[in-house]
């Protein structure tokens, strides 16, 4: 036994308590998720705890928190909305169909674990990790203003203080006693001081449980989930209307989870699995979708209040999803009496925590495009959702990238004693610089004999091979000799497919070391 706890976690008592903390932080909302998809309350806790545990046991990040998110949430209303009009008169016909459809968005996030897709998260540039961060800090915050309305309605005068007034006193907590002691986890203890003081002093204020009556639901109590097969009609229809939405709700799953393991991954210098936890992701939503759940993704606002406090194993993600399900069998009536207010101001000192107020220090220091990508993606992220933020910073910043990169090719001429012409190539050729590349030439002028050295050029990609061809043509139509030198051996390979001609003006007895070192190199990259 205790080699196994060994195995989940180093410190067993940061990660059971930051796990109790993580659990209470979770209701709310995972029935806040479940309300905006259009379905029971239950349905939500039900998938937290599934996507929680199978995470935690079997994702690449330990200390990373799943459950229910409005990222997912927001794309399910019109599937659930959808689903019910495709089977007039069958209760909770939408349901079913979101069932199903997290079976195939399940499949799809193993594939791209199988694939090992996840790796391209590394892609990301830091501007992008920035603007993510900060966006989702901006989307939390929004997310828990709704919490100081009723009805639609901000809340009278005298319950707005009063709400306010213990949302800053957990804030205070959580600020305060991490400078007296690091033993008990800051947000469980603001938490368990801000429930006695509202029970025991008779305060009339939201709880769990008039925020799940709110929501539509009686409480938070029920049973064990339990196997069931969608019951929808297995048809190619039924494909066809569920195939889009589970590739849309696997897409911004991963993004999601893939941003928020390398946001943890830096703040414990500890490196984890992204394709395992695609893996991990896709299987948690194909038991979701058997066993009734509303599926799910990584949470960062949870997933920092499990590091921050203290939480860095399996453990704690494992107690976080086992405290969820005894909220739901045992401890309702308990959990019900917790004041939103305390849950509140979690999710602030989250959101303090969460933002990175180093990007408005480094804002003028950094190349005007990077503060671009920064600001773009946290206004996608709030107005939109993150996988669109992500997936418009990562195009800027190629776009960026391949810009610049197009104006640093070069072209150093230079004759031989014989009367023949040489173009010494420097910097990239790609599909951004062939423009700039075919400019260097002078045609008409050029001698009869014309050598083209790529020593100090990359030629990355098939833009840049037909440009090749294409100047290579032009001047044996103009009637001149042209050879080619230094070429490396996958762009010799792909000009003899093209036209094995090139056999014959491709230069390959040179004297030059470097050539064969930069040749062996690049050979060994593409192993």
């Amino acid at each position: 036994m205790m080699n196994l706890i060994k195995k989940l976690t180093h410190n067993p008592k940061n990660d059971i308590l930051s796990g109790i903390t993580v659990a209470l932080a979770l209701v709310p909302e995972a029935v806040a998720f479940a309300f905006v998809a259009g379905i029971d309350p239950l349905i939500g806790l039900y998938g937290a705890f599934m996507v929680g545990l199978v995470t935690a046991l079997f994702g690449g990040r330990p200390g990373m928190i799943s459950g229910a998110t409005g990222a997912l949430a927001v794309v399910m209303v019109s599937l659930v909305k959808e689903g019910n009009e495709m089977m007039p008169g069958v209760e909770n016909a939408g349901v079913q169909y979101l069932f199903a459809t997290l079976i195939v968005m399940g499949l799809l996030q193993i594939l791209a674990g199988v694939f090992k897709l996840g790796k391209f998260v590394r892609l990301i540039p830091h501007p992008v990790m920035l603007g993510f961060v900060n966006g989702l800090a901006i989307v939390i915050f929004l997310s828990q203003l709704g919490m100081f309305k009723s009805g639609g309605e901000w809340l009278e005068m005298s319950d707005l203080m009063v709400m306010l007034g213990l949302v800053a006193l957990t804030m205070a907590i959580m600020y305060g006693l991490p400078k007296l002691t690091d033993k008990i986890p800051s947000g469980l203890a603001a938490i368990l001081v801000v429930s006695l003081i509202v029970i025991f002093g008779g305060i009339d204020t939201a709880t769990v449980q008039s925020f799940v009556q709110a929501s539509g639901g009686e409480g938070i109590e029920g049973g064990l989930p339990s196997f069931m097969v969608p019951q929808i009609p297995l048809t190619w229809a039924t494909l066809k209307f569920i195939f889009p939405y589970a590739a849309i709700l696997a897409a911004i799953g991963l993004i999601e989870s893939l941003m928020t393991l390398t946001l943890v991954d830096e703040i414990t210098e500890t490196r984890g699995s992204s394709n395992r936890e695609c893996v991990a992701q896709g299987g948690a939503n194909i038991l979701n979708g058997f066993f009734g759940g509303m599926g799910g993704c990584a949470m960062i606002g949870q997933s920092m209040i499990n590091v921050n406090s203290g939480g860095r194993g399996r453990l704690s993600g494992i107690v976080a999803a086992l405290m969820l399900l005894s909220f739901i069998l045992f401890l309702s009536p308990y959990i019900e009496q917790i004041p939103i207010a305390a849950l509140v101001g979690v999710m602030f000192m989250v959101v303090i925590g969460t933002f990175a107020w180093s990007s408005f220090r480094i804002m003028h220091k950094i190349p005007f495009a990077d503060a671009f990508v920064l600001v773009l993606v946290s206004g996608v992220t709030v107005v939109f959702d993150l996988a669109i933020a992500v997936i418009c910073g990562v195009i800027v910043s190629a776009l960026v990238f391949a810009w610049q990169n197009a104006t640093k090719i070069r072209a150093r001429k230079t004759m031989k004693e014989d009367g023949t012409k040489v173009y010494e190539i420097w910097g990239p050729l790609f599909f951004g610089s062939v423009t700039a590349f075919n400019s260097k030439f002078t045609l008409k002028e050029d001698p009869d004999q014309v050598e083209i050295d790529f020593i100090d050029s990359k030629v990355s990609d098939h833009s840049g091979v037909e440009a090749i061809r294409s100047i290579v043509n032009k001047y044996e139509e103009a009637g001149k000799t042209v050879k080619l030198k230094h070429l490396s051996s996958d762009c010799k390979s792909i000009l003899m497919k093209a036209n094995p001609k090139f056999d014959e003006i491709i230069l390959t007895d040179i004297d030059d070391p470097r050539y064969y070192v930069m040749s062996d190199m690049a050979v060994h990259d593409a192993e």
